[in-house]
């Protein structure tokens, strides 16, 4: 068996809580939005990336912001997933 890949694994451990979203709270979850003010700086973070100018310190807040990021997405992938299934049905 090969082993899961982490977008695979997260989305597993987060299974339960998807499958608790209300439809109201699932287009709530769907439509978040990154603070202007996180999202500033994690552009500032991936232009020094780019620059190869990161220190370490910077390079290890920026992988966090790009871990949880991943989580974030998958979230808000899912929600968006309840909503599209509510609206077909």
């Amino acid at each position: 068996m090969e082993p899961a890949n982490q977008n695979t694994i997260i989305g597993e451990i987060l299974e339960p809580f998807t499958d608790s979203l209300t439809p109201e709270s699932a287009r709530k979850f769907a439509n978040l939005k990154v603070k202007p003010s996180v999202q500033a700086r994690v552009d500032e973070l991936a232009a020094k990336a780019n620059e190869g100018e990161l220190s370490d310190a910077e390079r290890q807040e920026y992988e966090t912001f790009v871990h949880v990021g991943s989580i974030f997405a998958l979230l808000k992938a899912r929600a968006k997933k309840v909503t599209s299934d509510l609206s077909s049905a």
